[in-house]
C-alpha cells in the first residue's frame, strides 16, 4: 500500500484565499466566503479578510449554525465550472457550498481510468460533479443519492453543463442497499467513487453509521468489480479514524483483484502562502 497526499490546486471558479485561526477564506467565482476550519491552526496570511458571507457555527457543538450573506448573494445560487462541468454552488445549511472542491484531484484521476462505454457507479453521488466528470468522458454512470434534492440538484447540474444526453442513470435510493441489489443482480462495474457521510439517513429512514456500514459496503463493492475493472475511490470527511484504516479496508476487501491501494490526506492549496490545508481522508484502488 502506498502513502500520498493528495492536493487539490487553486483553479478559476474556487480557491482557497488564505487560512488561518481557525477559519478559512475561499472565493467561489465571483464571491468570497468565511467558514470555520478547526485544522487551520497557524496565523492567517492577512487579517483583514474581505468576504461576501460567513458561516458562524452553533455554540452548542451539534454541528449547526447559520450563514450571514451580504444581500448581493443568490439564494438559489450561482453558476460555476471546473473544466468543461457547469454547476451551482449555493450557500447550504450545512456549511459547505453544494459540492467538494478538494474532490478535483479525483475527479481528474478517474478521468484517466475511464473511456467510451466504462460502467461507473458512484454512491453518496451528492449534486453529482463526479458523475458529470466521468459521463463527459465517455463513461456511463449510475448515481446513487438518498436525497431527492440531491439528485434533482445533479440533474440541473447536467443541464446546465449541457449534458442532460449523457448515459446517467440518476437514482434516489439508500447507497447501501442499492449496492447490495446490484450485487445479487450479478451486476459489474470498471469503476466506483463512494464518498459516505458520518451518518445519514436513506430515502425511507435507514440510518447510515460510518463505522458500522462502511465494512460491508466495500465488501459489497468489491464484488461489483472484476478482473476488468480500473478503480474504486473512498473518501471520508469528519470522521476519527485515519486513512491507513480505510486503506487497510480497502486493501484487505479488493486484494484479490490485484492492482495497487494508496491512501492518505486530502488538501487544499492555499493561495496566499501555498501551504496545503487538509480537509479529509482517502482511499484508492486501481489497476
Amino acid at each position: 500500500m502506498k502513502f500520498a497526499t493528495l492536493i487539490a490546486e487553486p483553479w478559476a471558479d474556487y480557491g482557497l484565499v488564505d487560512s488561518g485561526h481557525g477559519r478559512k477564506l475561499e472565493r467561489y467565482g465571483r464571491f468570497r466566503f468565511i467558514r470555520p476550519e478547526p485544522q487551520a491552526m497557524w496565523a492567517p496570511s492577512s487579517e483583514n479578510w474581505r468576504a461576501d458571507g460567513e458561516f458562524v457555527p452553533a455554540s452548542d457543538e451539534d454541528g449547526g449554525g447559520r450563514w450571514h450573506l451580504d444581500a448581493g448573494v443568490p439564494e438559489e445560487g450561482w453558476p460555476l465550472a471546473w473544466e468543461d462541468v457547469r454547476f451551482q454552488a449555493q450557500c447550504t445549511p450545512f456549511r459547505h457550498l453544494a459540492f467538494f472542491p478538494d474532490m478535483a484531484s479525483h475527479w481528474s484521476w478517474m478521468r484517466e481510468h475511464v473511456g467510451d462505454g466504462s460502467e461507473a457507479l458512484n454512491l453518496f453521488g451528492y449534486t453529482g460533479v463526479g458523475s458529470l466528470a466521468l459521463a463527459s468522458r465517455g463513461a456511463k454512470v449510475t448515481h446513487v443519492d438518498a436525497s431527492k434534492k440531491s439528485v434533482e440538484a445533479g440533474k440541473a447540474n447536467a443541464a446546465l453543463s449541457g449534458m442532460s444526453d449523457l448515459p446517467i442513470r440518476w437514482m434516489v435510493d439508500d447507497a447501501a442497499k442499492f449496492a447490495a441489489r446490484e450485487v445479487r443482480r450479478g451486476r459489474r462495474y470498471d469503476g466506483i467513487m463512494l464518498d459516505p457521510p458520518k451518518w445519514g439517513r436513506g430515502p425511507k429512514k435507514e440510518l447510515w453509521q460510518l463505522e458500522e456500514g462502511l465494512p460491508g459496503l466495500i465488501e459489497d463493492c468489491a464484488k461489483l468489480l472484476d478482473g476488468d475493472s480500473r478503480f474504486l475511490v473512498l473518501t471520508a470527511y469528519a470522521v476519527r479514524m485515519s486513512a491507513l484504516a480505510i486503506g487497510e479496508l480497502v486493501s484487505q476487501s479488493l486484494g484479490h483483484l490485484g492492482g495497487t491501494v494508496e491512501c492518505g490526506d486530502m488538501a487544499v492549496r492555499e493561495e496566499a502562502r501555498g501551504l496545503s490545508l487538509p480537509t479529509a481522508i482517502f482511499a484508492r484502488w486501481s489497476r
